[in-house]
């Protein structure tokens, strides 16, 4: 994508200019042919003038200007004669630089786009139907979006947060009128125009409705008090646009799974972060810079209006941004600053009623040659003095304002330098800060002269900006200036080779210390030009963003081309706004992005002091007692390991081996058969049915139930719900631990981790699921709905049935309410048939040319999408049997060219989620052709409807094919060859189940039999020991007695003798 690492900013190599002396004495001599090209390029009087003004500053600009040039050492320096030329002669030598080289290039996201078009266009084997428009949601941002981003920081999921704030795809703070509105209001009219739906969700509603509504586009305000609408599944949508950085708080929304692959173009007007980045990297904010970063980083691509702010936000840089110029917003800002008092500017800037202004402006950027262009100007305006006659020069009535974007003061001191040598008398040329003072410049301005002489790549906002405040422009001929402005129609151009026309074309609309009738007619056409300027740019420019980025399904319609965009929506910008909304008023987003960016800050820096802030020392000092701590857990596990051993050595209470035997039987049956239940898995007991909603990611969070009734079934385990009793796919079934394989079966997955092993996590009669997205479209079972069906299973009404409650001929997908395979077709790019009809062949082992398909016809009744049904548990183990070979058929015909490029023919671009689209169809014809009774539950009343009855499927069903005795044979083989040793072919059915035929079972009582034995023959041996240690301990020789007293004394006397 495009990125300012990619030579972005690109500078030649040029050579060092030498450094040049003050004293004339040590000019080169020049010879006649020198003299003559001199006289030929500039005038007497200018080339006087040039001697002054290189004599006296050109050494002294080394010090402070910016981006000067000095002497490189090691190179030769060259006694350059600066007297033999003008502007023109020294960029010829290459000695200074004048900006050509500094742009901004979107490489990466222009290379990008551009290989992924070419794949696409090589790759493209599917079939677009059509059925309905591409959809573009438009997000407004809350008043106080830094709510969201509170809650990210606290680590509360952002969908849980739509219950507080917010905002969907483009950022209008609360539907007020601005130029955010302005510019998305236009380009909305012409995407309409070519074939998108657009949808505008807000929290606040706003004057700029009534404008929405004149277009034609719904506009969803959702109140901030709402715990039920307040949920949006972005995945309903192709693309969201955010037009703001308030914006922020729905990004980190979209950073969340399932919605971090949706398209998302965040256009970027303002400056306040962009000023506030080395800020963060000073003051120890580092966190809120990483945070921004991976909001960057989240953009498909980051739009900027214009070629400044790409450069001004480089440290977030991802490789995303791109540049779409054209923006009403320094139109509107113009007009709506017209209306104020133009004499305060005046005051503001010291200017009497009859003094004449001139402001000279040019590039945002700042570069070497700089200077010399603004010497070459005020040269130039020269001759204006002889209008303004008085004693005391210093008290002229002209006055010349130099606006340029160095604030930190050196560029000042050059133009006093450049202003002394030139002979104006003080205080007549000032410099301003551009970013400070440039609207009370443009303001009270007389004439703005356009100094820059740097192409750029789109036309100068500040040029706009002067053209809206009536003032009569002068510019070079440049080419980007030339294509808006007509010379002496809407402003004056000259040669910028050529000085000496700007001091005529002076001279021509200027006369008597005011501007000429001619000039002010000039002035006021360009007015009206600049209020549509580059309208076309940027509606041209958004439309071919979205065709490039988009990856629209093969059920949508592909927008008309640009170049079809009608002209009457690409001439102005919709100003109508200020016509249908009733006291219409301008407003700036300034204010408003400087109090966001202060709330995040004040945020982060609350979080920082909260968390407990740890020295080095402190660090040193808790590693030490960590170490501690763990060499003593050491010594304690060894000390205990050591009495163990010395347990067995010592003496033991005598008991019987049948005891020993018994209580070593006890501690195994103790250790295996604790389980403590948690409070879902009590509430569920004795419920016949339990609906299992699988997820994944935080970002569905705020769709799942609550209730007994439903369960949770996460596919990652990175994303679940805390604290809830939600079952982890991945855990049960280690295919889903690939995310290769969990995007493509999709919440298929969950059915094959529920069926792996059913009986340790599900004990229900009954099994049913429903997707998050049906509850985020309001089609989930209403209490009503759920106590229906309960009764209905409990009573048994329809026996063995599928009951679903979200109907193929109401999806959106499907607005013509086709036929099955038709609709199957339709979002499968028109490859559904073949799909189906390659698989059947490869699970039945059919060799020969076979394209028949399993008859679902089209009867008047309807059929179940989005997996949101409900069966009997062994039926739902039927199902999951044939869905498993059906699964692996699939992945044989797809798995190598999905696998290396991306690319699956059930879908027109590169998918991830290939096979998704076709198993959410699957249940539909087992359920018809095993046979089983389809039963539509309404989901508002509970009132069931059967459909398809059995009567008339007579003849039109495949019993034989998906009955339960042929699939259980053709799996018990599948399970035999997976039993076996030969298999080392890739094969994807052992891994997405349980193995099971007879020789398994057999193997595993063999199994069983042998641990048994081994078990008892291990307590055999442990008894034995414990009595072969009881016999061989050496029994007493015997007991000593001690003889009485008088006994002793006796003795001893004997012993004497």
């Amino acid at each position: 994508m495009g990125s300012l690492e990619n030579g972005v900013y690109q500078q030649q190599n040029h050579q060092s200019i030498g450094r040049v002396s003050s004293c004339p004495k040590q000019l080169r001599p020049r010879s006649r042919s020198s003299r003559s090209l001199l006289s030929k390029r500039l005038g007497y009087l200018q080339w006087i003038s040039t001697i002054v003004v290189f004599s006296l500053f050109l050494v002294l600009f080394q010090a402070f200007l910016p981006g000067s040039v000095v002497e490189r050492p090691g190179s030769p320096g060259k006694d350059l004669d600066l007297l033999e030329g003008d502007f023109m002669y020294f960029k010829e030598l290459g000695e200074l630089d004048f900006g050509e080289d500094v742009r901004f290039e979107p490489t990466r996201v222009l290379d990008k786009l551009q290989k992924e078009a070419r794949e696409l266009n090589l790759s493209r084997r599917g079939i677009r139907f059509a059925y309905r428009k591409p959809q573009l949601a438009l997000v407004s941002a809350p008043y106080a979006p830094f709510y969201c981003s509170w809650f990210v920081l606290h680590g509360i999921s952002c969908s849980m947060l739509f219950m507080l704030v917010l905002g969907f795809a483009e950022v209008f703070a609360d539907l007020a009128v601005d130029q955010y509105q302005i510019l998305m209001a236009t380009v909305a009219a012409a995407l309409q125009e070519i074939g998108y739906l657009i949808e505008v969700f807000s929290n606040e509603d706003g004057p700029a409705r009534a404008v929405w509504q004149h277009l034609g586009v719904h506009i969803t305000i959702i109140p901030t008090n709402d715990h039920t609408s307040s949920t949006v599944d972005w995945l309903n949508y192709d693309g969201v646009l955010i037009n703001s950085l308030e914006g922020k708080h729905v990004l980190s929304c979209l950073m969340q799974e399932p919605f971090r692959s949706l398209p998302l173009v965040w256009t970027v007007h303002e400056k306040s972060l962009a000023t506030r980045l080395d800020q963060y990297n000073s003051d120890g904010t580092s966190e809120v810079l990483n945070d921004w970063k991976k909001s960057f980083n989240r953009a498909t691509v980051v739009v900027f209006p214009d070629y400044a702010l790409p450069m001004m936000y480089s440290p977030l840089d991802a490789g995303n941004y791109y540049v779409i110029p054209g923006t009403p917003s320094e139109a509107c800002e113009g007009n709506s600053l017209m209306g104020s008092k133009q004499n305060q500017s005046r005051i503001k800037m010291g200017l009497a009623d009859d003094d004449f202004a001139v402001a000279v402006v040019g590039s945002q950027f700042m570069y070497k040659g700089l200077w010399l262009q603004h010497a070459l100007i005020l040269e130039a305006l020269k001759p204006l003095l002889g209008d303004f006659p008085s004693d005391n020069r210093s008290s002229s009535g002209l006055k010349v304002f130099i606006l340029t974007g160095d604030s930190t003061g050196n560029y000042s001191k050059a133009v006093e330098v450049i202003s002394t040598s030139l002979q104006y008398p003080e205080g007549i040329v000032k410099h301003i800060d551009h970013d400070v003072n440039a609207d009370d410049v443009l303001r009270m301005a007389d004439l703005v002269i356009y100094g820059s002489l740097l192409e750029e790549k789109s036309f100068p906002d500040i040029l706009i900006k002067a053209m809206c405040y009536g003032k009569l422009i002068l510019a070079p001929n440049l080419s980007m200036i030339r294509r808006y402005v007509d010379d002496r129609v809407n402003g004056y151009l000259f040669p910028k080779d050529d000085i000496k026309v700007l001091t005529s074309i002076i001279s021509k609309v200027v006369a008597r210390g005011k501007l000429t009738p001619l000039a002010h007619q000039v002035a006021s056409i360009a007015k009206g030009t600049a209020a549509n300027l580059m309208v076309a740019e940027a509606v041209e420019g958004y439309a071919s963003l979205l065709e490039n980025i988009l990856r629209l399904p093969s059920e949508v319609a592909a927008p008309k081309p640009v170049a079809e965009i009608p002209s009457q929506f690409k001439n102005e910008w919709q100003w109508n706004i200020l016509n249908v909304v009733t006291d219409a008023r301008y407003g700036s987003r300034n204010a408003s992005s400087h109090l966001f960016l202060e709330k995040i800050e004040e945020l982060w820096n609350q979080k920082k002091a909260d968390t407990p802030n740890t020295s080095a020392k402190d660090e040193e000092f808790l590693y030490t007692i960590w170490e501690e701590q763990k060499q003593t857990d050491f010594i304690i596990a060894r000390k205990r390991r050591e009495d163990d051993e010395l347990k067995d050595r010592s003496e033991q209470s005598r008991g019987t081996w049948e005891d020993v035997y018994r209580s070593s039987k006890r501690a195994d049956r103790i250790k295996n058969d604790l389980h403590e239940r948690d409070d879902g898995e009590l509430e569920r007991t004795g419920q016949p049915l339990c609906i299992y909603e699988p997820y994944l990611g935080e970002g569905t969070w705020s769709f799942l139930h609550l209730k007994p009734l439903y369960r949770g079934i996460g596919l990652a385990t990175r994303g679940r719900r805390p604290g809830a009793d939600d079952v982890d796919a991945s855990s049960r079934l280690p295919l889903l631990s690939n995310p290769y394989y969990r995007d493509l079966l999709g919440e298929f997955g969950a059915f094959l981790a529920i069926a792996n092993r059913v009986d340790r996590v599900h004990k229900n009669a009954w099994i049913g699921f429903q997707s998050w997205r049906v509850t985020a479209r309001k089609g989930a079972l209403s209490k009503v709905a759920e106590k229906s069906l309960l009764e209905a299973i409990e009573s048994q009404q329809h026996g063995d049935a599928l009951y679903f409650w979200v109907r193929m001929d109401t999806d959106p997908r499907n607005p013509l309410k086709l036929d099955f395979w038709s609709f199957c077709d339709a979002i499968n790019a028109g490859n559904c048939r073949s799909a189906f009809s390659d698989a059947l062949k490869r699970m039945y082992g059919i060799k020969h040319d076979w394209d028949s398909l399993p008859p679902m016809p089209m009867d008047g009744d309807t059929w179940s999408v989005m997996h949101s049904w409900a069966l009997p548990t062994r039926s739902f183990l039927e199902f999951v049997m044939f869905g498993r070979m059906f699964v692996d058929a699939l992945d044989v015909q797809m798995y190598d060219e999905h696998h290396r490029s991306g690319l699956c023919y059930l879908n027109i671009s590169k998918d991830k989620h290939c096979y998704f689209r076709v198993l959410e169809l699957l249940v539909n014809v087992w359920a018809y052709h095993s046979p089983r009774r389809m039963v539509y539950i309404n989901p508002e009343n509970g009132v069931m409807q059967e459909q398809h009855r059995l009567q008339t499927r007579r003849g039109k069903m495949w019993i034989k094919w998906l009955s339960f005795r042929t699939l259980k044979s053709m799996d018990e083989d599948l399970a035999e060859e997976a039993d076996s040793d030969n298999t080392r072919r890739r094969w994807l059915w052992p891994s997405t189940g349980e193995i099971f035929w007879q020789g398994v079972y057999e193997k595993e009582r063999d199994q069983r039999r042998k641990e048994t034995a081994e078990k008892k023959r291990k307590s055999r041996d442990k008894v034995g020991r414990i009595k072969s240690r009881n016999l061989k301990r050496q029994k007493p020789i015997g007991k000593y007695v001690k003889p009485p007293p008088d006994e002793m004394l006796n003795s001893t006397a004997l012993a004497r003798e």
